[in-house]
């Protein structure tokens, strides 16, 4: 979709980084660009993955905070909505349009309840993660109030360690005390197994999930047994959603980050014991930097520092090249071994950042390219919104 006309009267360097049409060489950095070709290839195939397995998508919105994104996934690989972790992200995709969203998290806070119980007045289903009984008499009296209606997921802590109950005799109770709030209604299960998603070896990600898989499996019988067979059970991500969608006890996945890609991610092997960036899912996320100085002979300084990237995951790398290394970064300034001294001042270079979550979330905008043009602009919509 091209937002040209959107973008009358902004100045390039201070409001935005480019404008359509512009070369790739006249983009202002550091800044997030798109491949848009690998992107929509990325798109494309974990859309038809999931229809050949019988599978919904939702796909994450966390990872790019971006409802342009969001739209994409579902025009060219039929995501069904988005998962979001945050009231504030919910609000954003579904004032975008987006009417099918999960907040794959716990609402606790009352202000954010009560804004929680007021999405659905946007014509959204709302789903919500829920661990504790005195939960569901929160959101039901925020949903009475509103004249809406809640729609609940039971998070099982499958692993991850951080939200959910790990039996499935409290995965009934609170199912049974949500079928019978007022405003709110039962829908299924929440279980992502994140811990495991970033192990290197396929065949340990397996183990990990084959034991999530029987916990979810167990719960899911229990919950037919009490007459609340759950519609959705819903889980799975970018290096676990071969597992979960061939459980037959899974039929919604959550993949984000394979639209993206982003080192970490990348450096985890398949089956066969292959890099996932080296054949399942391309690069299409870089943060774009240009080379600043060059007054030592054997490194270059680039202008993506801490300020453009989260490191939590590890450093990024120079995509396409073998030549030259980044290898430290300060507040500004990117530091890049360049023993052959072979970097030009204003040289630009695709860096991928290391995790792309929260690189994306300290951007204004993501700038699309296709053939060494901008094609398109698109706000990094949900930017901040972690509240």
């Amino acid at each position: 979709m091209n937002m040209q006309a959107n973008f009358a009267g902004l100045q390039v360097g201070y409001d935005v980084p480019a404008l359509p049409g512009m070369s790739v060489e006249e983009i202002q950095t550091p800044c997030l660009i798109l491949d848009l070709d690998a992107l929509e290839r990325n798109i494309r195939k974990m859309g038809d993955y999931a229809k050949a397995h019988n599978m919904r998508h939702r796909a994450h919105g966390k990872m790019h905070k971006s409802v342009d994104v969001l739209r994409l996934q579902q025009e060219l690989g039929g995501a069904v909505g988005v998962c979001c972790q945050k009231v504030s992200e919910a609000e954003v995709f579904v004032r975008g349009g987006i009417k099918d969203v999960l907040v794959s998290n716990q609402v606790r806070d009352p202000l954010k309840i009560d804004r929680l119980a007021r999405l659905p007045t946007l014509g959204a289903r709302i789903i919500v993660c829920i661990d504790d009984l005195d939960n569901v008499a929160q959101l039901s009296v925020a949903a009475q109030k509103h004249s809406t209606s809640l729609e609940c997921f039971v998070e099982i802590d499958c692993g991850a360690g951080r939200c959910g109950v790990t039996t499935s005799s409290a995965v009934v109770a609170l199912a049974k005390a949500i079928d019978a709030a007022p405003g709110l209604k039962f829908a299924g299960i929440q279980a992502y197994q994140g811990a495991m998603q970033h192990i290197d070896k396929y065949e340990d990600r397996k183990t990990k999930l084959d034991t999530a898989i029987a916990q979810v499996r167990d719960a899911v019988e229990a919950l037919k047994s009490a007459g609340l067979a759950p519609e959705l059970v819903s889980g799975g991500g970018t290096g676990s959603y071969y597992f979960e969608s061939n459980s037959d006890v899974y039929n919604e996945l959550q993949c984000g980050s394979y639209a993206f890609m982003d080192a970490d991610y990348g450096r985890i092997l398949d089956k066969d014991g292959n890099r996932i960036d080296q054949g399942e899912w391309e690069n299409a996320l870089f943060l774009l930097t240009t080379v600043m100085s060059h007054a030592k002979a054997d490194k270059a300084i680039c202008d993506a520092g801490l300020k453009a990237q989260s490191v939590d995951s590890g450093l990024p790398f120079i995509y396409g090249r073998t030549d030259v290394k980044y290898v430290k970064c300060s507040d500004e300034h990117g530091v890049i071994e360049d023993p052959d001294g072979i970097l030009k001042i204003n040289e630009k270079l695709r860096l991928v950042p290391g995790h792309c979550d929260p690189t994306c979330n300290v951007h204004d905008w993501y700038v699309g390219v296709r053939n060494g043009k901008v094609e398109t602009l698109w706000p990094v919509s949900a930017r901040g919104k972690a509240y």
